[in-house]
């Protein structure tokens, strides 16, 4: 008799492969090499490896990422609040535009 949970067990090494295949059909391994070669082919080695990768793959350099997160909440929130005072305008002006029941 076989467990259920014993069903969807994966080894390490399966969940390994599996990971590698995700990483593989989704071009993080090529990226990766490529950026890898053109570090390895570089002339001098740059002083700072991270900066030079993320600059390789498109990434902007000297942004706050923690700061852009906090700006874009704060924009969600007001959105929202803009947005529930122009539904309470829309529900006011309405109410002002219904004709008298005389």
């Amino acid at each position: 008799k076989t467990d259920g949970a014993m069903t969807t067990y994966q080894t390490p090494d399966s969940k390994k492969e599996e990971f590698r295949k995700y990483l593989e059909k989704s071009g993080v391994i090529d990226a990766l090499t490529k950026v890898l070669v053109g570090l390895y082919e570089e002339p001098e080695r740059p002083p700072n490896a991270v900066e030079y990768i993320k600059r390789y793959m498109g990434a902007p350099t000297g942004v706050d990422v923690e700061a852009l997160r906090q700006e874009n909440e704060s924009l969600r929130k007001e959105r929202e609040e803009l947005r529930s005072t122009v539904n309470d305008l829309n529900a006011r002006l309405n109410e002002d535009n219904k004709p008298d029941g005389d």
